[in-house]
């Protein structure tokens, strides 16, 4: 699975163009994300220097993403900006789990264990209280 990830507000507290604090177990849902084996995109509107220095903190914490703002693997089937991806996780997604102004990784794992994923959009409407 891909999964795309903001930083700004997601994995750090918002500070920009600083970088905030570690939000907590950010990192270490990544990491358990991808020892699961799923691939991680860092989505941001970071770049030049700031999005360096934001790739160079996750280095930092020991992680590294699969892509930067794109898709490698898209680019055979479309010509399109948008990044593709199978799970985003934004603080600016509407029903994202949040906490203190911070997305709760804790809950989104919670999320994203509770989600079939041979019939997602089923999952994901029940999740929210929707009607599949």
């Amino acid at each position: 699975m891909i999964i795309a990830v903001d930083f700004d507000g997601t994995i750090v507290a918002h500070d920009y163009p600083r970088i905030g604090e570690p939000i907590p177990f950010a990192f270490a849902i990544m990491k358990k994300f991808q020892k699961e084996g799923h691939r991680l995109i860092l989505l941001t509107m970071r770049c030049g220097k700031d999005l360096d220095e934001a790739v160079a903190f996750c280095q930092q914490h020991g992680l590294s993403f699969w892509a930067v703002n794109s898709n490698p693997d898209q680019d055979a089937w479309t010509t399109s900006r948008k990044v593709y991806a199978d799970m985003y996780i934004d603080d600016l997604s509407i029903g994202i789990p949040m906490r203190n102004g911070m997305v709760d990784w804790l809950q989104v794992y919670a999320c994203y264990q509770k989600i079939d994923w041979n019939n997602p959009k089923h999952t994901i409407l029940a999740l929210s209280g929707g009607n599949a």
